[in-house]
């Protein structure tokens, strides 16, 4: 008998290895490479902090009149509206107006909670989402559960660190692995409660610049 078990829980996670193997596959094979849609202008544009050059896209985008205003979330409590905005092209002051950072969230079901209270307060109907490839699909999914009223535009950035043939590369290879298993956990999550996350880990209040 004991053989037996052993036999049926060594075909157990074979199984399961095959099907992650698989999975990780077409996940890394179906990154975005491009940006769909660059022209379309939205109420908002949010960047989620974590990667290189998401706050400096979306200032570009702001700059650019892409979204009438922008929203950072995830921005650490020590971080400063200079520090962000001294990443990117300058800005004149109409445009450092219409910049919101919020510091509540610390994981992306909690921007995406973070980024809701705030939308749904400045009444936003359309947004474009700025994070990286790799982490794109997984934001999506807690987005649109967590306000699915509203149009989300994707707008990925693709670090010159990620590499695109990903399988060489073990830096590359572990962050898309890791990222699969989070988007996987993420969609049983939802697959299992079907309603959207509400609540998040204080970490201080959203501020924007006066």
């Amino acid at each position: 008998m004991r053989v037996r078990a052993q036999h049926i829980l060594a075909g157990i996670t074979l199984t399961i290895a095959l099907g992650w193997g698989t999975g990780l596959i077409w996940f890394a094979s179906t990154l975005p490479t491009s940006v769909a849609d660059t022209t379309t202008n939205t109420n908002a544009i949010v960047v989620l902090t974590g990667g290189s050059e998401r706050i400096e896209t979306g200032l570009r985008l702001l700059a650019e009149d892409l979204g009438t205003r922008l929203f950072i979330s995830g921005v650490g409590e020590q971080v400063s509206m200079q520090d962000l905005v001294a990443r990117g092209q300058p800005l004149d002051h109409s445009q450092l107006d219409r910049i919101v950072i919020g510091n509540r969230a610390s994981d992306t079901p909690g921007n995406a909670t973070e980024t809701a209270l705030w939308a749904h307060g400045e009444q936003v109907r359309s947004l474009r989402l700025v994070t990286a490839s790799y982490h794109m699909r997984r934001a999506l999914l807690e987005f649109h559960s967590a306000m699915p009223e509203v149009k989300i535009i994707p707008h990925a950035v693709f670090p010159s660190t990620v590499k695109s043939d990903w399988w060489r590369w073990p830096g590359t290879a572990s962050l898309i692995a890791r990222e699969y298993t989070k988007f996987m956990i993420a969609w049983v999550r939802q697959s299992l409660t079907q309603t959207p996350n509400t609540q998040i880990p204080s970490r201080g209040k959203s501020k924007g610049l006066l």
